[in-house]
């Protein structure tokens, strides 16, 4: 694994990720105070009922009182019960807590990712941010449920038995504060090697995950490519890599219980031989030395419980600062302020501001234009070097060159899924830059080689193209990509439920549904990126008529392998290198006899 790698899931700041973590409990405040409430009244009824250990031993040793005996044995009684109620309301509560808690961050980070830009998950893969999504949450949940009432229990059980312990016996006190100093120096050390690899633990796990979800994505791959084998080792090393990293966490993990254990052993010890002096001098009474005894015990078992709970907390931590790295991810900016206006009279138009309250009414026509356009998705290095395009409304634009070339790059453009570095683009004459990105893209639809499809029936998968399509639009949609036919012979016709990715479907009836999904949004601007690439020739010949339907009176975007699919196009531009080497349509690129014709004659062909 990377060290960058590990260097990003590093917590750079705890104290600020704990305090935003914090900052989560004000939507549950009755929760939070509540359960805070009940385990601070269970620490001090906990903190009393120690204390009457001593009344209670020297009414029958030393004063020989029954009465007395019974009195303290009552109120150690009522106090038990306070004890069991707050525990178990403070456990309660705080669980309740951690579990809101958690639904309200799952809430945050999925909204929060659905408005981040495609260049955020450019660069990491499904399976990292799956493992966030799962093993940081969880690791936090768990953390959550048990660390804030045992954090709290801790601070109020030492604070008071100091105070109880310096009444009773302030020398005995000095001898388990040296001890304590001791137990904590001890906890720091082991606790820092413990930190770092719990850390190095969550990489190698992530890292392992998003290996394991990047092969069971790309099964057939693997299959077709004999990679099996290899694809078991890669996992092997990144499987032996997260033992090591487990392993060492797991050492310094389970060392520091028998460590703390062994101290506090030494330290009820040396209490218990300096407390037989002080009674021996009659310094102290034996009631006196057994409260004493119980407050040793109670002092150093927080310190103990909250050391064995550091691996939680460490790993916790690391999750937490992962998940807000996420919510700290900029959205996709738009700051457009011209709208698209709906109107069923007199046609969609887009509502310009021009100033001092006044608007322009620029009709919808779906007019594209590329002005010397340079785009790189680094800094530094462009993908897109002087590109100019001029598409007319209704004209189909094709955009032909080698892999790499920049052709998707410019839809993408177009879709204001990146923006460019330099140059504009211009959609019916207003910069696409001040057009807020919800109503460009309403006014878009893109069909990709690859189809992804939803778990639903198959008209919630045509209908995701415009979700207030009715049935009938749905099926005119289906018509008009000649998908109707092969539907209404499923199962369950336009009701049959498909699965993960449409599954139960050949490559080519996904691709339909996908066209489909494309027509039922009745778009202006339509894109076809390698559209019928994953299409045998048998369907491509059937869904060709739908789509000079689909393309009718719509501005068209095509990006083509087969060059068969585009000869009818207004322009073509020929790419290499992101710039638009030849341009024209078909007839005059084969006079001018250049790599666009090189690449119809056979004489080269597409990388």
């Amino acid at each position: 694994m990377s060290r960058n790698k590990h260097k990003r899931l590093r917590p750079q700041d705890p104290k600020r990720t704990i305090i935003r973590l914090f900052s989560y409990f004000k939507f549950n405040k009755i929760l939070f105070f509540g359960g805070l409430f009940f385990v601070i009244v269970s620490s001090i009824a906990q903190i009393a009922a120690n204390g009457m250990l001593s009344p209670i031993i020297d009414s029958l040793v030393v004063h020989d009182n029954t009465s007395m005996f019974t009195k303290y044995l009552v109120i150690m009684i009522g106090l038990v019960v306070i004890i069991s109620l707050g525990q178990y309301l403070g456990s309660l509560l705080m669980a309740r807590l951690a579990q809101r808690t958690i639904h309200k961050i799952r809430e945050d980070m999925f909204s929060h990712m659905e408005k981040l830009p495609l260049s955020f998950f450019d660069s990491r893969t499904h399976g990292e941010l799956m493992s966030t999504f799962t093993n940081d949450v969880d690791m936090l949940n768990q953390s959550l449920e048990q660390s804030v009432s045992q954090i709290t229990i801790s601070i109020v059980s030492v604070v008071g038995t100091f105070i109880m312990m310096i009444v009773l016996s302030p020398v005995l006190t000095l001898v388990v504060a040296g001890m304590l100093v001791i137990m904590l120096g001890a906890t720091r050390y082991v606790g820092k090697r413990s930190a770092t690899n719990f850390r190095n633990q969550q990489a190698a796990l992530a890292d392992m995950n998003g290996y394991i979800e990047e092969i069971m994505s790309g099964q057939k791959v693997v299959k077709v490519f004999n990679y099996e084998e290899r694809a078991i080792e890669s996992f092997n090393e990144k499987n032996e890599e997260l033992r090591k990293s487990s392993t060492r966490a797991a050492t310094y993990g389970v060392m520091l219980m028998p460590i703390m254990g062994n101290l506090s052993f030494v330290l009820y010890a040396l209490v218990s031989m300096f407390g037989a002096i002080l009674v021996m001098g009659g310094r102290m009474t034996i009631g006196n030395i057994a409260s004493f005894l119980q407050y040793t015990r109670t002092i150093s078992r927080p310190i103990t419980q909250v050391s064995n709970q550091l691996n939680t907390l460490f790993a916790a931590l690391a999750g937490a600062e992962r998940i807000f790295n996420i919510l700290d991810e900029e959205t996709e900016e738009d700051k457009g302020d011209v709208r698209l206006v709906r109107d069923a009279k007199d046609g969609d138009y887009w509502l310009v501001p021009k100033g001092k309250g006044e608007y322009e009414r620029v009709p919808l026509r779906g007019h594209i234009t590329f002005k010397n356009v340079d785009f790189g998705y680094v800094e530094g290095q462009r993908v897109l070097k002087n590109i100019n395009i001029y598409a007319k409304p209704g004209q189909k634009i094709a955009l032909v060159g080698s892999t790499g070339a920049g052709k998707t790059t410019i839809t993408n453009l177009i879709n204001r899924f990146y923006e460019i570095n330099e140059g504009s683009i211009l959609y019916d004459g207003i910069d696409i830059r001040r057009i807020n990105k919800f109503d460009l893209r309403s006014t878009m639809s893109v069909v990709l080689q690859d189809v992804h499809l939803f778990e639903g029936t198959v008209a919630d998968n045509i209908r995701y193209g415009r979700l207030d399509a009715t049935d009938q639009e749905v099926v005119e949609a289906a018509k008009l990509a000649n998908a109707h036919y092969f539907i209404k012979n499923l199962p369950d016709g336009y009701n049959t439920y498909l699965t993960a990715d449409g599954g139960n479907l050949s490559q080519g009836e996904r691709q339909l549904l996908s066209i489909a999904r494309a027509a039922v949004a009745n778009p202006t601007i339509l894109i076809l990126d390698e559209a019928t690439s994953s299409i045998d020739t048998r369907t491509e010949k059937l869904i060709g008529k739908g789509m000079d339907k689909l393309m009718e009176g719509r501005t068209t975007f095509v990006i083509a392998h087969r060059l068969s699919t585009i000869r009818d196009a207004d322009a073509i531009m020929v790419m290499e290198g992101g710039r638009i080497i030849e341009r024209g349509n078909h007839e005059e690129l084969m006079k001018l006899k250049g790599r666009y014709y090189d690449l119809n004659t056979g004489k080269i062909e597409l990388e």
